[in-house]
């Protein structure tokens, strides 16, 4: 089957939107025959080179989010949601772990444990002991993950993604292209399908 066309998916797992996003684009891609390919990102390093805020880090603006929005939007889109009240943690090993995953082929494995873990299970990610469990159980050796994140190539291809998602104009968490089209943010995804429908 010929490809129809390509979505390209940009993210960091402390972000909430990104979650809910990541639960329905493999679907939509899916019913579109495009293919999704996952692109992991730190966010911290795009909020930095562009100047913009983390929207959590703005207290009125992480009490909306975390309290208000996320939640009713998970109802809306019948989306489990609980995460522990430490979350987001500092997600620079867990997205550094997500380029390991990415170079051993397993990125969607990956992605879907820790997202599941932050978000639907609440469990505390920024836990060394838990982030060993979550990967053990979703079938990785975190040991071997834990020793690679250290490296300097996956340092550097973690900026490296990073830096290709502000070539292309992201500014923040999620972004989604639709070929070369941008779509920011998860409340987007029916555009999405749209664009993909046509």
């Amino acid at each position: 089957a010929t490809v129809s066309a390509t979505v390209s998916f940009y993210f960091d797992v402390g972000s909430g939107p990104s979650y809910l996003a990541h639960r329905r684009l493999p679907d939509i891609a899916a019913r579109a025959g495009a293919a999704l390919v996952y692109r992991p990102v730190l966010a911290g390093g795009l909020f930095k080179a562009t100047g913009n805020a983390p929207p959590l880090e703005i207290d009125a603006k992480r009490t909306y989010i975390m309290e208000v929005d996320l939640p009713r939007m998970a109802r809306h889109l019948g989306i489990s949601l609980s995460f522990h009240p430490a979350a987001p943690p500092r997600t620079l090993p867990l997205m550094r772990g997500a380029v390991v995953a990415d170079e051993d082929g397993r990125l969607e494995d990956y992605v879907a444990a820790v997202f599941r873990a932050i978000w639907a299970e609440a469990r505390d990610m920024g836990d060394p002991a838990t982030v060993h469990e979550v990967l053990t159980n979703a079938g990785f050796d975190p040991a071997d993950i834990l020793c690679r994140v250290s490296e300097q190539p996956i340092k550097d291809g973690l900026i490296a993604r990073t830096d290709e998602a502000l070539a292309r104009g992201c500014f923040g968490v999620p972004t989604i292209f639709v070929d070369d089209e941008m779509f920011f943010g998860q409340d987007r995804l029916d555009l999405i399908a749209k664009k993909l429908a046509a």
